[in-house]
């Protein structure tokens, strides 16, 4: 009898609605909490802080939110509080020995707190102080590249645009961002293969679309509300496929938890074709239907391959080099299937393919998406309606905060505009990503790091590198709503600097605020917060960033910070003047549900280096594994949102009561002596050097031999720091060698 644990049968469903009520009663009480949620994702509500999917461009639901975006949601609004009496009670020291999830259920920041160089304990410091000890740090520093300015994907576009501009006014583009973490690699693929770094398609393409391929992701925990859209696609004839390491519930069946006969029953049956592939056997499973798709006689959109591409010619000829030997064994999946998926992928004319971290997350990431482009161009299925590329971004406004210049790299002409905007001469060399911030901290160039919201440590890869990283700084600063590790890890010196949630009322000298986002698919809209803001002392995001910037500069700047601080359309007039896309920026946006950025590949324009979309070539990624080593991912809980854990279960995988579980292979486990639910330690193995995660409990799922699945942030001790994706340097957290050990002792 297998050991493994009883997975949900679906997602959604009554168990949605149990779990979104618990959490609003023990949160913000359950009428408060439900009269918020009735704002969320609404034309002129607040845009959710979870993750960036979009909503109908007309018609909504009075229900625009999933189970997740409540529990999001519901941890902003706590009424739960974290005083300066709290900091009084517990140092630093004490609260390491907590939990994430201890950590974060405590509630909502109250007050600006400091944590002096020697001292155990933060204690109070008023607004005015931290902006002068911030201010003399950094003019303090040799160099402005000594600074490194984080943003998290929440902040809005009005915060991170005067955000850059006083980074790069500083005299720097260190500006790493989490997007560094996740889509990096789509948008490196992208930009060189079709001209824009975006998907393109939008959420009415998914009412047309005839089939829809959804590999390296899960969107029942990750983008629920994407269920929806898959299920009216499913009903409309669409053929689903799924492709993941993992059999996840939210494409095997789904149960809408707004609708009353979707409660009943067995829910909506969705992947048409599940295809199991390895842990990185994306690259070669693509080649297989690409193979396929070759083979079949009429199957090339030949007009479109000629008048729209180039390299094809090179492409086709590497591809036929290709033995389906290799593809087999390297993606563990058999021929027959890989055909089968390219049957469905021929006989639909109007084709999208999504993906998430699961791709972007290898050495080889980019070449993963690349891989996708490839197919997708043999038979056109880029511009037009019911066809495009989806990558789904896992934060709010994570792609807003990219457009509006949240880049280490930054293009000439944006700093052109941006210099003459603001009257200033912008630094041009490139500074450092967020791997590449990692590495400075820890070798000494980067002294004091401020973050605009995360938790940077708990996001980041090889944490016993990135805690000593962060420890050698002279000062850390963070910007958030709630208690996080990074709070702990510290400088010499330690801010934190809290901030209005996305939910509150945003009241400056001119009136109540609005902020704007952008979502996965390129519309930008507003966001405006009903509740009272947690605290009197909170500010928001774009006052603390222009009091910074005028403690800092000074007289350095002829920028006006504290009125645009006043007021927000002045912002986001700067933003129409500096960027293309955002013409009328302030009228358009106030029309329910904005607008759409233009997106030249939607109308079969490539803006690269050729002028067509680019067929590209890619090895076969190698591994080489001993017989003792697996393959390690981590993945989310479905009881979590990034690095914000709300509970120790994973209801969709069966998993209760604990988080520090390795999932395995029942023959894998056999095969190196364990067995189901013993202690043991994982070992990762890279350039020679061994890191080592502690006291993981073994797990038997179904999960292809040689694979291994482990959440994260615990799991990310194991993952090196140096081992990343080419051209885009993202952490390759889904592509970890590891060994296990029986448990020892620290």
């Amino acid at each position: 009898m297998s050991d493994q644990p009883k997975k949900s049968k679906a997602a959604g469903g009554v168990p949605a609605i149990i779990a979104t009520v618990k959490t609003l009663s023990e949160e913000t009480g359950l009428v408060r909490g439900v009269r918020t949620l009735l704002k969320v994702n609404q034309a002129g509500g607040v845009d959710c802080p979870g993750c960036a999917w979009p909503e109908p461009d007309q018609k909504r639901s009075h229900f625009e939110f999933c189970e997740n975006g409540a529990k999001h949601i519901a941890d902003e609004a706590t009424t739960k509080r974290v005083t300066p009496e709290f900091f009084q009670k517990w140092s630093v020291a004490e609260l390491l020995e907590q939990s994430d999830q201890w950590l974060g259920a405590q509630g909502r920041l109250t007050h600006p707190m400091l944590l002096r160089r020697g001292a155990t304990h933060y204690e109070p410091v008023s607004w005015d102080d931290a902006f002068e000890l911030l201010a003399a740090e950094l003019n303090s520093l040799n160099y402005p590249d000594q600074a490194i300015f984080y943003t998290s994907g929440r902040t809005s576009n009005e915060a991170a645009f005067l955000y850059q501009l006083f980074v790069r006014q500083f005299g720097t583009n260190n500006l790493p961002d989490c997007s560094n973490m996740c889509h990096e690699s789509s948008g490196s693929a992208l930009s060189e293969t079709i001209g824009v770094g975006k998907g393109t398609v939008t959420l009415e393409d998914f009412n047309k679309a005839d089939a829809i391929f959804v590999i390296g992701q899960n969107p029942g925990t990750n983008h629920p509300r994407m269920l929806a859209a898959l299920e009216h696609a499913k009903r409309n004839g669409c053929k689903l496929v799924h492709i993941n390491p993992l059999p996840e519930v939210g494409m095997t069946r789904f149960k809408h938890p707004q609708h009353v006969l979707g409660l009943l029953g067995s829910g909506t049956a969705l992947a048409d074709l599940f295809l199991q592939v390895r842990i990185n056997g994306d690259v070669p499973l693509l080649k297989g239907i690409m193979k396929a798709v070759m083979a079949r006689e009429g199957a090339l959109d030949r007009d479109f391959i000629a008048q729209f591409t180039t390299g094809f010619d090179e492409f086709a000829s590497a591809l036929r080099d290709v033995s389906w030997t290799e593809i087999v064994e390297q993606s563990g999946v058999s021929k027959e299937k890989i055909e089968q998926a390219a049957q469905i992928f021929v006989e639909s004319e109007r084709t999208i393919f999504c993906w998430a971290m699961g791709l972007t997350q290898h050495h080889n990431a980019v070449s993963n998406i690349q891989e996708i482009v490839n197919l997708m161009l043999l038979r056109g299925q880029i511009g037009k309606p019911g066809a495009g590329l989806c990558p789904v971004r896992g934060h709010s406004n994570v792609q807003g905060d990219r457009t509006v210049g949240i880049w280490e790299r930054p293009t000439a002409a944006f700093l052109d505009k941006l210099g003459a905007e603001f009257n200033f001469n912008p630094p041009r060399n490139h500074g450092f990503d967020t791997v590449r911030a990692i590495q400075a901290m820890h070798d000494g160039q980067g002294k004091v790091f401020f973050a605009l919201g995360g938790n940077f440590l708990s996001a980041t890869p090889d944490t016993e590198f990135t805690t000593a990283a962060l420890r050698r700084c002279r000062l850390t600063a963070h910007v958030s709503t709630k208690l996080n590790r990074s709070h702990l890890i510290t400088g010499d010196r330690a801010l934190i600097l809290p901030c209005l949630g996305r939910t509150e009322i945003d009241m400056q000298a001119t009136g109540a605020q609005l902020v704007t986002t952008e979502n996965s698919m390129g519309v930008v809209q507003i966001s405006r917060g009903s509740l009272a803001p947690a605290s009197t002392e909170l500010l928001s995001e774009p006052q603390i960033v222009a009091r910074l910037a005028r403690a800092t500069l000074e007289h350095r700047t002829t920028v006006d910070w504290e009125d645009l601080a006043r007021d927000y359309d002045k912002i986001r007039d700067a933003i129409e003047r500096v960027l293309p896309g955002f013409d009328d920026y302030n009228t358009r946006v106030r029309q329910p549900g904005g607008f759409y950025l233009p997106n030249a590949a939607r109308n079969r324009v490539f803006n690269t280096t050729s002028g067509k979309a680019q067929f590209t070539i890619h090895e076969l990624p190698e591994h080489n594994l001993r017989p003792d080593q697996l393959l390690m991912m981590t993945i989310r809980s479905h009881d979590q949102f990034n690095t914000s854990v709300y509970s120790a279960n994973d209801r969709y995988r069966g998993i209760s009561n604990g988080r520090r579980v390795v999932f395995l292979n029942e023959e894998d486990i056999a095969a190196v002596g364990l067995r189901a639910r013993q202690v043991v330690d994982l070992v990762s193995h890279f350039e020679g050097e061994e890191r080592i995660a502690r006291q993981f409990v073994i797990v038997p799922y179904d999960i292809p031999r040689r694979c291994a699945a482990t959440y994260f942030p615990e799991a990310n001790v194991l993952v090196p720091v140096r081992s990343v994706a080419a051209k885009s340097n993202t952490p390759a957290s889904k592509s970890v060698v590891i060994s296990i050990r029986p448990a020892t002792e620290d």
